[in-house]
């Protein structure tokens, strides 16, 4: 079990303090850290997310949830001790203590999974989730 890998990318995305969000060259140096495309799981790391600041992964094909899919991802879920919390995307959170650990979004013309970076079975949740979920 492994965590993912693109800690150091994440990271550089970050502002190191408030005072860097005003600084328009300051921007321009962390978007030179985009040029490379880091991957998980064989996944492609397309960005992160606006509010949680998750790194987030393209699924190589389009999502629509339906009974089975949703009925499969649960039992996913709770292989790795989780449950699912359905709000406007399905998110997966730790029995104990109610971290999210991932989300899966389908609002757009491809699926992405949002995957926690330091959860310690990260690359191995997401391969799984791109199997599980694949149509």
């Amino acid at each position: 079990m492994t965590k993912l890998t693109v800690g150091p990318w994440v990271a550089a995305q970050k502002l190191s303090s408030k005072d860097l969000a005003l600084d328009r060259l300051a921007f321009l140096e962390r978007t030179l850290n985009r040029a490379e495309t880091p991957t998980a799981a064989g996944l492609p790391l397309i960005g992160l997310g606006g509010s949680c600041g998750k790194p987030c992964f393209a699924l190589p094909y389009v999502l629509t949830w339906t009974d089975e899919n949703t009925r499969a991802l649960e039992a996913l879920a709770a292989e790795f001790d989780c449950f699912v919390e359905y709000g406007a995307y399905p998110h997966l959170k730790q029995h104990d203590g109610g971290q999210e650990v991932a989300a899966v979004q389908d609002w757009t013309t491809f699926g992405m999974v949002f995957m926690r970076p330091g959860y310690e079975q990260g690359e191995e949740l997401l391969a799984r989730l791109a199997d599980t979920l694949r149509p």
